[in-house]
Order: structure tokens, then C-alpha cells, then sequence
């Protein structure tokens, strides 16, 4: 929980589990001074990274128009703020799936960020635990998920669900035995995605050597030798360890494709399949139908996560944000969640106003981890969580349960008459 006063100092108070108990890391260089807000990380990472890692992770698809019509539909909605309201006792903390955090916003699954950062996901995870936020890890990983629920028992596990149904039993029972509490089924990828940005700056998925790509990694020293070479050094050639429940393809090779299955006669009777099989709490994303909401939760899901895959999927999918309300309006028993294009505190207000109960931000904490580590990532969660609690005392709301669509107008709204 996050609690500012009003002479603006700040103290944290932490909910449930105990973080974790390695020391914390040192904090972040002279060099990342200037970094102010979860924007900057992105610059940061565009010159820290190979130009084709840093595609695949800012990158959508095709003309790239659900990428930034996530954006615009944050920015066509303004505050209408409340005054005079005592706020020296305001808490972020929020409660989802039974667990309360230090605040409204967590982690999204995030593919491969181990090549972005080293050890990409257990830092995440480290960090996360930290701070009491959750962290949903990705399928699409380079880390084993037992490690990673082994660094944060808290995690969610995020499922690309395998084409056939022996191979999902022995992914779901392998998540299971690795003591994970959460599962996260991803249901917006029925086939691969058309993404020409990835083609034209080098990006494969495994990645082909090549002289371009050898080239990237020599004048990208800090990532060559402090992620990759390291990387190599001590754990050997990644592979995609958890889209089954056996290893997957090597991220470097000159000639295997990657290992996904497809996916495109996966129905709502494997949903219920895995609500049989899954004794944890079950979330669907990647939805933005009322209907498809509607059927999720009648099949067993516990929560939905609203999410266009930040328009990495269909280019001209609809922003999360414009067709939540009529999805929770749909749903109201279960906990509405959002992901895709949340950047500031404000955007993460505005998603909660329009009644998500929780957002998700994925990007801006992999360039944290990919130029400054888990510290960089603890500084990434803190921008955000005290940006959060600077405009909950603008808003004038103590809570985040007071948030409403009363603190909000379309820019699109005509201007009241005096």
C-alpha cells in the first residue's frame, strides 16, 4: 500500500506474503537519474538493445493501428476532478482474486524477455514479489516455470494452450505440480500473427545467425556481453521451455521453426476441459466481446482480462478500454481486468473509473529489466504506483473503490451550457 502525506513524503506498507528474501538489489546507476516516468525505460531500451530484439517488444502488426488506437482511447477521456477532500490517508491498494496488492496494476506475460534481459523472468518475478504486485509469466518463455514460481510463489502462469488434448492435460498438470495458484488461458492467438515489423528489422522466432544479426550484438556491447553472452555463459543455449510440458525449440538456430502448435479448432469445450482439470483460480484473456465475456464465465473462468495482446494480434481490433464497460456490465460476478496500452497512473485511474478492478502493463517493465535489471524494474513499478497515488489526491478519491465514470468525460462529449 502506498500512502503519501501531505508534505509529499512517502511510506510503503506491504500486504500478505513476505517478499522476497534476497537482498535488494543496488540501486540503479548515475545514468539512469533522468529517468521520470515509464516512457523513459522505453528510450532507454531502444539504445540498449539489438534493433530487432527492440521490434519484437515495441512492435504490433501490419500498420500498427490497434497499437496506437490503445492509446488514443485513454487519451480521449478527461478527468473531472473533486476538491477539498482530505486525502493524507489515500491507499493504492487493491484487492483482485482474493489477494490484496500494494496496488491497481500488475505484470502482463511478456514472451522471451530473457533475451531482452537477463534472466528476464525471474527478475520480473523477484520484483514483483518485492512490491506486492502479481506477474502473470508467459508461456512463450525462456525460463522454466518451476523456476520462476519458485522466485515468486505468488506468480500467475500465462498458457498458449497446445492443438491437442493430451498435450494441454500435460501442460496443466505441469503447472499444477509446479505449485502455481493461477492460470491465465490466452485465447486471442488461433494462428500467428502478421507481423512485418518483426521481418524487416531482422526478428525471428528462433532467431537465424546471420552477419546483420552479429553485427547488432557487437555494437550493442552492454546487452551483448551483460544479457546474451552471460546468458550462454552460465545456462547454456534458452529454448522455449513452457508452451508443453517438454522443451521446446532453441531461440538460436539456422533452421527449426518455432514450436507452435496450431491452434485454430481450440473451442469452448476445452475450456471446460481445463476448468475439470484446474483446481486454482482460472482467468481468460485476451477477450473484447460481451459475448465471448459472458460464455468465459459460464464455462468457469474467475476472472477475464480485457486485451487486444497490445494490437499484436489483429491490426484494427478494438481498444480494451472502449468495450469494457459493457463487458463488466456483462459479468458482473467476476473481477474485469485490462490490459493493453496502460502507460501512467492516469491511464490506469481511467481504466479502474470505467470498472476494471485491475490493469496490467507489460512492455514498459521488460525495457526496465533490459537496461538497468530488477532494479530498474523496482523503479518502473515505483514511478507508476506513486503516479497512481499523485493523481488519486488531484482526483480527490482516499479509495480506488470510489473511482467511477463521474470522474470522467469523453473528449467527444459537447461542452455543458452555462
Amino acid at each position: 500500500m502506498q500512502i503519501e502525506n501531505p508534505a509529499g513524503g512517502t511510506a510503503a506498507v506491504h500486504h500478505g506474503r513476505s517478499t522476497a528474501a534476497s537482498a535488494r538489489p543496488a540501486p540503479l546507476p548515475a545514468r539512469f537519474d533522468m529517468i521520470l516516468s515509464l516512457d523513459d525505460f522505453e528510450d532507454a531500451a531502444r539504445r540498449h538493445l539489438p534493433k530487432p530484439v527492440f521490434a519484437y517488444i515495441c512492435g504490433a502488426v501490419e500498420r500498427n493501428h490497434s497499437l496506437r488506437a490503445n492509446r488514443t482511447a485513454f487519451e480521449q477521456l478527461e478527468f473531472v476532478p473533486r476538491v477539498l477532500v482530505d486525502i493524507s490517508r489515500r491507499s493504492t491498494a487493491a484487492t483482485v482474486l482474493g489477494r490484496t496488492w500494494s496496488a491497481p496494476f500488475g505484470m502482463a506475460p511478456m514472451g522471451i524477455n530473457a533475451l531482452s534481459a537477463y534472466r528476464g523472468d525471474l527478475v520480473l518475478a523477484q520484483a514483483a514479489a518485492r512490491e506486492n504486485i502479481p506477474m502473470i509469466m508467459s508461456g512463450s518463455s525462456l525460463i522454466r516455470l518451476e523456476e520462476v514460481v519458485q522466485a515468486n510463489p505468488d506468480a500467475w502462469f500465462q498458457a498458449y494452450l497446445p492443438g491437442d488434448e493430451p498435450n494441454i492435460t500435460a501442460l496443466i498438470q505441469r503447472v499444477q505440480a509446479a505449485g502455481f495458484k493461477t492460470l491465465v488461458i490466452t485465447v486471442d492467438t488461433p494462428v500467428s500473427s502478421n507481423r512485418e515489423n518483426n521481418v524487416r528489422a531482422g526478428f525471428s522466432t528462433p532467431l537465424r545467425p546471420s552477419a546483420a544479426l552479429a553485427w547488432q550484438g557487437i555494437t550493442h556491447p552492454r546487452w551483448l556481453f551483460g544479457t546474451f553472452l552471460k546468458t550462454i555463459a552460465r545456462h547454456g543455449m534458452p529454448h522455449f521451455e513452457n508452451n508443453y510440458a517438454h522443451r521446446g525449440a532453441p531461440i538460436l538456430s539456422p533452421n527449426v521453426e518455432r514450436d507452435l502448435a496450431e491452434r485454430g479448432h481450440l473451442n469452448w469445450e476445452h475450456l471446460r476441459l481445463i476448468r475439470k482439470m484446474w483446481p486454482g483460480q482460472l482467468v481468460v484473456k485476451g477477450i473484447l466481446d460481451a459475448r465471448d465475456a459472458r460464455l468465459a464465465v459460464d464455462h468457469g473462468a474467475d476472472g477475464i482480462i480485457v486485451s487486444n495482446h497490445g494490437g499484436r494480434q489483429l491490426d484494427g481490433a478494438v481498444a480494451p478500454l472502449r468495450v469494457l464497460p459493457r463487458i463488466v456490465a456483462a459479468c458482473p460476478e467476476v473481477p474485469i481486468m485490462l490490459d493493453s496500452g496502460v502507460r501512467r497512473g492516469s491511464d490506469v485511474l481511467k481504466a479502474l473509473a470505467m470498472g476494471a478492478r485491475f490493469v496490467f502493463v507489460g512492455r514498459p517493465f521488460n525495457y526496465a529489466a533490459s537496461v538497468a535489471g530488477e532494479a530498474g524494474v523496482l523503479r518502473a513499478i515505483d514511478l507508476l504506483r506513486l503516479e497512481v497515488s499523485r493523481n488519486m489526491a488531484m482526483l480527490g478519491v482516499t479509495s480506488l473503490s470510489q473511482l467511477d465514470a463521474s470522474f470522467l468525460l469523453s473528449r467527444q462529449t459537447p461542452p455543458e451550457l452555462p
